[in-house]
């Protein structure tokens, strides 16, 4: 399957960091994937500086099955999503089901929350290392890791490692 036919979700909640939700929007949707933004409700979500960005989809229209991946920004917004179990139960589908699942700087607290971390070496925002290892992790200081379907990355200026190690994966799937 080429890049031009992969779905992928990227998870939107308020306060998101702006950097960590458009850019692998747009380099994946310039790539040719097919981007949907997916939110709790089908609305328009600001970022921790104000930026807009509507979800097309609301979680409840969606299922992780649904998408060949799921990317999750950092931002205070991972913090906001977990509270939603259709959103959590989305990221756990979508790694049960072996789909590429992503997470940077503190989208990692949606991976601890959805236990797909468990046995897996993974990375994030220095101040979430505790709730990565708390919930089973392996954790480590790298622009990127990938362990299986699983590609994490710590903070913005990783983010042409982490799209660039989405893209390998999805290309593989």
């Amino acid at each position: 399957m080429s890049i031009q036919e992969k779905r992928v979700a990227v998870l939107v909640e308020d306060l998101y960091e702006d950097l960590e939700l458009w850019y692998p929007v747009l380099r994946l949707r310039e790539a040719g994937a097919r981007v949907q933004i997916v939110g709790p409700r089908h609305q328009e979500y600001r970022s921790k500086h104000g930026y807009p960005a509507t979800a097309d989809t609301a979680m409840d229209e969606v299922r992780g099955e649904d998408f060949d991946a799921v990317i999750i920004p950092g931002g205070y917004a991972p913090d906001r999503m977990r509270r939603f179990a259709p959103l959590v139960a989305l990221v756990r589908q979508a790694a049960q089901a072996g789909r590429v699942v992503a997470a940077i700087c503190h989208g990692g607290w949606m991976l601890a929350s959805a236990d797909v971390v468990r046995d897996k070496t993974v990375t994030g925002f220095f101040a979430i290392r505790d709730d990565l290892v708390n919930a089973g992790g392996r954790y480590v200081d790298r622009e990127v890791v990938r362990d299986g379907n699983l590609v994490t990355s710590r903070r913005p200026e990783d983010l042409p490692a982490f799209c660039r190690t989405i893209l390998e994966a999805l290309a593989e799937a």
